[in-house]
């Protein structure tokens, strides 16, 4: 199981990169926009010089055609040998992931709502796709079931590519994404931390120092 930041703050990276097991960070450029106009290179060079060369970063092209997703996506290898371009799920850039697999780019399909896209994707050779959980379930498909759909495809042809869940409005979410067969998830770390820091949960471990308090007469072991 696999867990990435979906977020292009250098503080928030910081920060949570200290407290979670993490294997990369996502963005986009909506994401992207809420750091302000900064130059893209530079601010993708910062995150990877935080994450390191072992964990994956994922950036997504802006040009709606083929041909100018595939200059994008040639810049974006180039000062990046390890990135994962993403590529929205239309004809288009189908297309364009068919030419960049022979060019030794790392693929991340992007913007998937249907099964049949995800299917297109994993048949191209996309080394991740990214079905946007919450956005499906907001046109009442069925998440869970189209995941599942998607984890069958890849174990019976035995696809090297990964299931990247997408697109969380909570954690119940995306616990249901891991349970239908999601190979990783991206969310805010933010979010993620919503599941950790609980009322519930700070209240069982000060319960716990408090009895300890309360039996030994210290507040702690060593």
């Amino acid at each position: 199981m696999e867990f990435l930041f979906d977020t292009a703050s250098i503080a928030s990276i910081e920060k949570y990169a200290k407290i979670y097991p993490f294997s990369g960070v996502t963005t986009n450029p909506s994401i992207l926009k809420t750091e302000g106009a900064i130059n893209l290179r530079e601010h993708l060079e910062k995150i990877r010089a935080l994450i390191g060369d072992r964990r994956d970063l994922h950036a997504q092209v802006i040009a709606i055609d083929t041909t100018g997703m595939l200059a994008e996506a040639n810049a974006l290898c180039r000062f990046d040998r390890n990135i994962h371009v993403k590529i929205p799920t239309t004809n288009a850039g189908l297309a364009a992931m068919s030419v960049l697999k022979t060019s030794g780019c790392k693929i991340t399909a992007t913007a998937i709502y249907t099964r049949m896209q995800a299917f297109l994707a994993i048949t191209a050779g996309a080394d991740f796709i990214a079905p946007y959980f919450n956005r499906m379930e907001n046109l009442g498909a069925d998440a869970e079931a189209d995941i599942r759909a998607m984890r069958a495809l890849i174990d019976r042809d035995r696809a090297a590519t990964k299931i990247l869940a997408a697109s969380f409005k909570n954690t119940a979410q995306i616990t249901r994404a891991i349970a239908a067969g999601a190979h990783a998830i991206t969310a805010s770390p933010e979010l993620l931390e919503t599941a950790v820091e609980t009322d519930a949960v700070r209240a069982a471990v000060a319960t716990f120092a408090s009895d300890w308090e309360q039996a030994q007469g210290t507040k702690r072991i060593a």
